[in-house]
């Protein structure tokens, strides 16, 4: 029972606190609530003032609400104390005393003052910072999922990560924007308490003469204090809780507490901590001028400053003296070139062909040389061991070298030895992705990002905050590098699967599965079919880990004489979670789809020769089918899933050649890839004649 309470304890408490707006209560608890009031909003300023990121404190927009409520609950029952007893308790009476010192027109003064100054000073404030905060955050949503997305296929985070990454964005869009309303909270409570200190004082004035017939002016000394000491008890932890709004709105740009980064930032500039003493020391020679403390003040700010300018130049010099390596034994001379090749075996050298290759131009080196902190390398083996995870198939050792045909600054990645990507980065800059309504327009020079081909600008470090803020979403040099090779080998993985890594792939299913691979490989299914097909399936981006269901399913689609592109199809039905979790989200799937009629020419269109079966469709049919696709892909620019085309089974393989040949990155699907718990969206069907067709049968064309 006692653990039901405490689970409740938060909502009991809002219950009792709306009670206090309708029950008396005594002047003994009055006190002890005004305490606890003033106690948690000091509470809540020192926990936002040591937090470094908002979400920390998630919960704030909820605590500011019941906060509120508290202060607002106490304050009507301060007032009904006040208007008919004229004795709200001890903390009132001791706080309005406090700040009149006998004097009401100075209370009353210094009253107002603190309560504009909460008003038009520090809720504006907050309520101002507070809507830029939720706009910039809801602007800066679609870079941020872009940039989570291209370090997902980069390797650099797997999916646990990603999935936390974007909860965590979703979060703070969802608390900022809470934010954003619970400031007028704020503002409403400093409205109110200005409305309930007249309402106290007139009230006040009116009962103390006309009811209970005293004099003025005991009556006004009396309803004075009392409604000074009421207004400041309530104003203080408003003004607390205020700041503290102010205060959480603001840790987006904090590394830590906000005591750590005051100290770290001011210690960092001994200059200007030396300078400022100079010049007050100067300010203490004038005649006229307050020379003591002016001497003071300069005197310690000249040694603070001195001395972090000693810390500072010995930590640079420890550095420097840790940087230095020892000197290295010379090398012996290396054999001259034409040497080398005097004996043949060393021209056969020449011969080989890696599979993959990146070469860099002479600035790009320091990048990849690991002795001078290049992460290049380190980085390239966390993304293949993320396309194992993901795809069951590991891309073999990447060659990086330096090319003098290169510019100094361009890369080029090799498959097989022909070149497929090239690129070009600023290595002192920052790529800037263009979003769709940028904010403002940030300096830089105009480029495209080369693995996605997004309107891009490099910018200089120092213009890196103000970019985010415009909805700019900024990458390093390494990374876009990094994400353009992780999508050219993504792209090419099917050509890097060989003869030699089938067998492998084999022989590691061997080990979990003997029986099947003694059954099916190279009995019924020979490596040769297995290759192609493992190539088939990677070619349209499927992944290959599940490889004893492949085999498994391919061993009895060759038993019935099917032949590689039926088999390859069977195959990818029995991957159906596979393929839908890798296409679908959030229980959803958006596709284009193709009229009966469109299929049904399609179907006609198949034509079986020596070398298999082909589609050999019209040119008028495919010119429709193309310039339909065109518009219908409009539709998925504002969306993050892939453009999807859900087709029948028996035509999914021979269209898909079709279109990949036209749009490369649009995905064709038939309908027994795809689970039963997918909720279909269709977002548009190709039918057999295009608009602009059937109009010209219209007027007789």
């Amino acid at each position: 029972m006692l653990k039901r309470i405490l689970n409740n304890s938060i909502a009991l408490f809002v219950v009792v606190v709306v009670m206090f707006l309708f029950i008396p209560l005594r002047p003994e608890i009055l006190d002890i609530l005004l305490v606890v009031n003033i106690g948690l909003s000091i509470m809540i300023l020192m926990i936002t003032m040591n937090i470094s990121d908002a979400l920390e404190l998630s919960i704030f927009p909820s605590l500011l609400l019941i906060t509120t409520l508290f202060r607002l609950g106490m304050n009507v029952s301060s007032t009904r104390m006040i208007l008919t007893t004229g004795d709200p308790g001890v903390v009132i009476r001791n706080f309005g005393q406090l700040i009149t010192q006998g004097n009401i027109v100075v209370g009353f003064v210094i009253f107002f003052i603190i309560v504009l100054v909460q008003l038009i000073v520090i809720t504006k404030g907050a309520e101002r910072v507070s809507e830029v905060a939720a706009r910039f955050t809801l602007d800066a949503m679609p870079g941020k999922q872009m940039a989570i997305d291209a370090d997902l296929s980069s390797g650099l985070i797997d999916e646990q990560q990603a999935r936390m990454r974007r909860e965590k964005i979703q979060k703070e869009a969802d608390f900022y924007g809470a934010m954003d309303g619970a400031t007028k909270i704020v503002k409403g409570d400093s409205t109110m308490s200005i409305i309930i200190t007249i309402i106290n004082l007139v009230g006040g004035i009116i009962i103390g003469v006309v009811v209970n017939g005293g004099e003025i002016g005991d009556v006004m000394q009396q309803y004075c204090i009392l409604t000074i000491g009421d207004g400041l008890v309530s104003q203080i932890p408003s003004l607390m809780i205020s700041t503290a709004t102010g205060m959480i709105v603001t840790r987006s740009v904090s590394d830590g507490s906000l005591n750590l980064d005051v100290l770290n930032q001011f210690k960092a500039q001994p200059r200007a901590i030396l300078t400022t003493g100079v010049v007050l020391a100067i300010l203490a020679v004038i005649p006229g001028t307050p020379t003591i403390p002016l001497a003071v003040g300069g005197a310690a700010l000249i040694a603070g400053g001195f001395f972090l300018l000693r810390q500072m130049d010995a930590q640079k010099q420890a550095e420097a003296a840790a940087a230095q390596a020892p000197e290295e034994a010379p090398e012996l001379a290396a054999p001259s070139e034409t040497d080398y090749y005097r004996d043949i075996n060393n021209v056969y050298s020449l011969l080989s062909v890696e599979p993959v290759e990146m070469e860099f131009g002479y600035s790009l080196i320091p990048m990849v040389d690991e002795s001078h902190g290049g992460k290049l390398i380190s980085r390239i083996t966390i993304f293949r061991r993320q396309y194992a995870q993901d795809m069951g198939f590991v891309i073999p050792s990447i060659r990086l070298h330096d090319s003098s045909s290169l510019g100094t600054n361009q890369y080029a990645i090799r498959i097989k030895g022909e070149v497929v990507a090239e690129g070009e980065i600023l290595v002192d800059y920052y790529l800037a992705l263009e979003p769709p309504n940028p904010l403002g327009e940030i300096d830089g020079i105009e480029t495209i990002e080369p693995a996605y081909g997004i309107p891009s600008r490099w910018i200089l470090p120092e213009n890196k905050e103000m970019a985010e803020i415009y909805g700019y979403n900024v990458i390093d040099p390494l990374s876009v590098m990094l994400t353009h090779l992780a999508e050219t080998v993504k792209k090419h993985a099917y050509e890097l699967l060989n003869r030699a890594e089938t067998i492998r792939l084999v022989d590691n299913l061997k080990q979990s599965s003997p029986e099947l691979v003694e059954e099916a490989v190279p009995g019924i299914i020979p490596y040769a079919k297995l290759e192609k097909l493992l190539r088939n399936l990677l070619q349209e981006g499927v992944p290959i880990k599940d490889l004893s269901t492949i085999v498994e399913t391919a061993s009895d689609a060759f038993s019935q004489g099917r032949d590689l592109d039926m088999t390859t199809e069977q195959v990818r039905g029995a991957l159906a979670r596979t393929i839908t979790r890798r296409f679908c989200e959030d229980g959803q799937l958006r596709v284009i789809t193709l009229d009966a009629e469109v299929e049904k020419r399609i179907i006609s269109s198949l034509t079986r020769n020596e070398q298999g079966v082909y589609l050999a469709m019209g040119p008028d049919l495919m010119q429709s089918i193309i310039s339909q696709l065109a518009e219908h892909l409009k539709k998925f620019s504002d969306l993050s899933q892939t453009p999807v085309i859900l087709v029948s089974q028996v035509i999914r393989g021979y269209f898909s050649k079709m279109i990949t040949q036209f749009y490369p990155n649009v995905y064709v699907l038939s309908f027994n890839e795809i689970t039963n718990s997918v909720q279909i969206q269709a977002l548009g069907n190709i039918t057999a004649e295009s608009p602009a067709m059937t109009q010209r049968k219209a007027v007789g064309v």
